[in-house]
């Protein structure tokens, strides 16, 4: 159940009640695709960098080691030795991603698998068996990813599939929480809007899955391929015709600046590779913008990345020894980053929502834009 505590202008504080915990919201969720944070980050240190939330690859998991494996082990939350709340996204993006490995079907997509080549069939019904194997606390609605520049003729018929495969969804879930050998018989479903860039298409879709009474809305089929600006007019479109009584995700954005716009609009959830892809090439946030420590400037620099951080790089490791563990190809050194990314991230949310609840959201957002600006090297 999703309670909504303060709102400021559009931007929403909530909390997501589930069964593995409270999810305070805006909140950020820190991906681990294969039940891993890559970066040799660890759940134990999870805790550590404020993670609310985790985020698992449900196509991945089938390919390795398998929905099944890991139901026999217990679960996903058995499985990585992690008790708070788990988010498994569909497959749906890999109907997107792995475009020249698929084929579309109306009962599913006929996938050919990255790893060695056989052959995967997955519609709605089987991502959703897959996700009640994983038992993760938050499913993913099976959908088709479209490009965000396709062509309309191709959007609209691709999104009124996505709406047949999410009643799909939401009738096999119902059967599968009901099961007796189910592992966690209380998952919840979110739906997933589409449409690309058109206005029209986002609305009429927001509105169709607005009335299937879902646990959680997503907006997907952004960042990938429109520009900022079109995605921010996207979600002034949309997000209004989406339930301010549930939670809003913003599927895989994306830049600090990108989630403080997508918060002002309304929406509650965030996730993106890129605090972790970033950290293992060198690339660490502060509040005065990013930066990249393979940089020479940093090599006599003995201050943390960012003064007055509270991360377990920051407490205790300087610029310049990092810089020379990234030099020297040490696995230490991209740890510390994804470490040092994640804990900003995940503050930067506290942030957020303490700025919501004071109704200053506004000023704050600009202000933090304005340092992050300042300060890009």
């Amino acid at each position: 159940m999703y309670e909504l505590i303060k709102k400021d202008g559009l931007a929403k504080r909530g909390v997501l009640h589930t069964v593995h915990g409270d999810i305070q919201t805006p909140v950020f969720m820190n991906v681990g695709t294969a039940a891993a944070i890559k970066g040799a980050v660890s759940t134990e240190d999870l805790g550590q960098l404020k993670t609310q939330v985790e985020l698992s690859n449900t196509y991945h998991l089938h390919v390795r080691p398998g929905d099944e494996i890991v139901k026999k082990l217990g679960g996903l939350h058995k499985f990585m030795v992690w008790d708070k709340p788990i988010l498994t996204d569909s497959g749906g993006f890999q109907v997107f991603s792995l475009a020249d490995l698929r084929k579309i079907k109306e009962e599913g997509v006929y996938f050919h698998s990255h790893v060695d080549g056989r052959k995967i069939f997955m519609g709605p019904e089987q991502s959703m068996q897959i996700q009640s194997n994983l038992a993760s606390t938050i499913a993913m609605a099976f959908d088709e990813c479209a490009p965000a520049l396709a062509d309309k003729t191709y959007v609209k018929n691709s999104v009124e599939r996505t709406t047949r495969w999410l009643k799909r969804c939401k009738t096999e879930m119902n059967r599968l929480n009901g099961l007796e050998d189910t592992i966690n018989k209380n998952q919840m479903l979110f739906g997933i809007n589409q449409g690309a860039i058109f206005d029209d298409i986002r609305i009429e879709h927001a509105r169709q899955i607005t009335e299937m009474d879902l646990d959680g809305y997503a907006i997907g089929g952004l960042a990938v391929g429109e520009t900022h600006e079109q995605m921010y007019h996207i979600l002034d479109v949309t997000v209004p015709h989406l339930p301010v009584d549930k939670p809003t995700y913003l599927m895989g954005v994306g830049t600090p600046e990108n989630i403080l716009e997508g918060v002002a609009r309304g929406v509650d959830f965030f996730d993106c590779v890129y605090p972790t892809r970033n950290g293992r090439h060198g690339h660490v946030y502060t509040n005065q913008g990013k930066l990249n420590l393979f940089n020479q400037k940093f090599e006599l620099d003995d201050r943390p990345i960012e003064e007055g951080c509270n991360c377990p790089a920051c407490r205790r490791y300087s610029r310049a020894y990092i810089r020379h563990l990234l030099k020297a190809k040490e696995m230490l050194g991209m740890r510390l980053c994804v470490m040092h990314n994640l804990y900003f991230y995940n503050t930067m949310m506290e942030e957020i929502r303490d700025a919501i609840e004071a109704g200053n959201y506004r000023s704050y957002m600009d202000d933090k834009l304005y340092g992050m600006k300042q300060g890009q090297s």
